[in-house]
């Protein structure tokens, strides 16, 4: 994968603008270490960082291309899976290539279909091309919204970047939150609602959309979403599809120009995905596969089981590695780590995440990338297939709220009055909510429990899946390690979102029609295990330090998280001696991670110098 960056300006002359153009590029160096590049004209500017991962010599970006008289230009991040058919096309439609690479099929497929290119595409992606005749910017982004693209426009210009902090990179753009920055902050967060830039005045170009900038302005349009119809497939021939469909799907993101491995943790996802991986590597001569997990200092003396995570994960680990035959490594986390470097994590999302779950991903692909550029991963079958515990609790399902989100109560005990009568939380959540559910393409006829499972897949696939997308691209990328995300193609995600609930569930086990599609490429006790989230740390040694760490800013009366908090209630809670009994957020998120997540609140408005209007 790769940084990109720009900038269009009708009253600045681009070519007298490279040094900022330049910081631009050089703020997203970690997402491409291997290669820099820019391109200018009159009105605009662009950069590019590279991850060199297909024809290296062929794929030097920004990449120009000229066509009947045009030139076009682009910076793209991404990886396109379907290659070689659209290169085919394009070539029987009279175009001409120059490489091997993806780039340039992506950029002439926007010379032969224009703004419904993307249509045509199947990956994870976010570019800007810029059409020399026409005279406007082409800002795109995946379907899914696997790869990130931000965006500023003010006084007659817009700058975009793949991560927040290229923006910031530009001298006229602050870090400055209002009233809705702060409700995403201390109400949505670590989520973020869709399109939302945190940051006054930044926005992000949503999944399967696509802008056109010109002298006129901006426009934004959608090229793919939902599509609710009714399923007519048998049980039989829904079981092939999905089979066949998630066997192609990984086999299609195999294709590298450099080493690839899989994430395993043991569990049907990763295992199944390196089960296919595995075999493809064999059949095409490339040898034994190389598999990761990761694991905490401390984990088998302190793991409890409960109903988010029922079992550790490390005997299934050497089970599946045993029975593929794969080189496997295990990584080990020591919790200091994990507390040190969460300002880390901070600067690779440019804003609070998910704390020791995002820190522990980082130092993770830290580790793999000494050996490895590119690793797939089982991300993201849960939303699409129905893993999570709240899609099979009654509670949570009548919650009339983001499940993963239901003890916001709890969270606003925690803040001030005066930032409570500013965001008004609750109704803050309850619209936000609302609007999630206004979106969902609902099905006509459709029964009362599978018209209510459809929003809370929605809803999943929208809200709580970017999430977790943003995790990974940051916390990956922020080392120079491109993950892929099989689960995440559009084609799977649009043939399992027409499955009803009851088909969806085969069995009545979690993900029953995945399991049914995976019989006779797992053992059957790996395809039957119950779903265990990604693994966390249960170290008490980590809640003592970030416990200890809020309360030395807690007692500082120039940290700017102080005026945001109700400081008595936050100390009244370092004296619990174990989390809620139910996550904050999420699965995984409890006390520690609470603890964790203010220090980072603290950390970025420190740090970024964030100023609150």
């Amino acid at each position: 994968m790769c940084g990109i960056a720009g900038w269009v300006d009708w009253e600045v002359n681009m070519n007298q603008q490279r040094s900022i153009i330049e910081e631009m590029g050089k703020s997203l160096e970690c997402r491409g270490p291997d290669e820099k590049g820019e391109w200018f004209s009159e009105n605009v500017g662009f950069a590019h960082r590279r991850l060199i991962v297909i024809d290296p010599e062929g794929g030097k970006q920004p990449m120009v291309k000229k066509y009947k008289g045009n030139t076009y230009v682009i910076t793209y991040n991404g990886e396109l899976y379907n290659t070689p058919e659209l290169r085919r096309k394009l070539k029987n439609r009279g175009h001409k290539f120059d490489s091997d690479s993806d780039t340039e099929v992506v950029l002439t497929s926007y010379m032969e279909w224009g703004k419904e290119c993307a249509k045509y595409l199947n990956g994870i992606f976010a570019f800007g091309i810029w059409d020399q005749k026409k005279e406007f910017l082409y800002l795109v982004r995946d379907r899914i919204g696997v790869k990130p693209l931000f965006y500023t426009q003010q006084n007659g210009r817009l700058l975009f970047g793949s991560e927040l902090k290229a923006l910031l990179a530009h001298p006229d753009v602050e870090a400055e939150i209002g009233t809705e920055g702060l409700a995403q902050i201390f109400v949505m967060g670590p989520a973020r609602t869709p399109g939302h830039g945190v940051f006054c005045g930044v926005n992000e170009v949503r999944p399967g959309h696509y802008m056109i900038y010109d002298c006129d302005g901006l426009r934004e349009s959608q090229y793919w979403g939902l599509e609710s119809k009714p399923h007519t497939d048998t049980l039989k021939e829904t079981v092939q599809k999905v089979r066949e469909l998630f066997i192609d799907t990984v086999e299609r993101q195999l294709v590298s120009d450099v080493p690839i491995c899989t994430l395993l943790s043991g569990g049907l996802d990763s295992s199944a995905i390196t089960a296919v991986a595995s075999k493809a590597l064999k059949e095409a001569g490339k040898g034994q596969l190389h598999t990761y997990s990761v694991d905490y200092e401390g984990n088998k003396e302190y793991f409890e089981s409960n109903d988010f995570q029922p079992d550790a994960d490390n005997l299934w680990v050497d089970r599946v590695s045993n029975y593929l035959e794969t080189k496997h490594h295990s990584v080990i986390l020591e919790n200091s780590q994990l507390v040190e470097e969460l300002p880390t994590g901070v600067y690779a999302r440019d804003l609070p995440g998910m704390a020791d779950i995002d820190i522990s991903l980082y130092l993770f692909s830290c580790a793999i990338k000494k050996d490895f550029t590119v690793a797939v991963s089982g991300e993201c079958a849960d939303e699409i297939f129905g893993g999570y515990p709240w899609y099979h609790s009654e509670e949570a399902l009548q919650a009339n709220t983001f499940p993963w989100s239901r003890r916001l109560k709890d969270r606003v005990r925690l803040l001030s009055q005066d930032l409570i009568d500013r965001i008004k939380p609750e109704e803050y959540m309850a619209a936000k909510y609302q609007k999630a559910l206004d979106e969902v393409p609902n099905l006509p006829e459709e029964d009362a429990k599978n018209a209510r499972m459809r929003e809370m897949f929605y809803i999943n696939l929208t809200r709580w899946m970017p999430t977790l997308l943003d995790r990974k691209d940051r916390m990956s990328m922020a080392t120079g390690l491109e993950i892929r995300v099989p689960f995440c193609d559009h084609r799977l995600v649009e043939y399992v979102w027409n499955i009803p609930w009851e088909m969806k569930n085969y069995g009545g086990n979690r993900k029953g029609i995945l399991r049914e599609a995976l019989k006779g490429i797992l053992p059957e006790d790996v395809r039957l295990r119950p779903k265990n989230p990604y693994p966390k740390t249960f170290n008490p040694d980590y809640f003592a330090a970030t416990r200890d760490w809020l309360l030395e800013i807690l007692n500082d009366a120039n940290a700017p998280l102080v005026d945001l908090l109700d400081v008595d209630a936050v100390r009244k809670l370092t004296k619990a001696d174990q989390g809620f009994d139910i996550p904050w957020f999420g699965q995984l998120m409890r006390l520690p991670q609470l603890f964790a997540y203010l220090i980072q609140v603290n950390t970025w408005l420190e740090k970024y110098n964030v100023n609150i209007k």
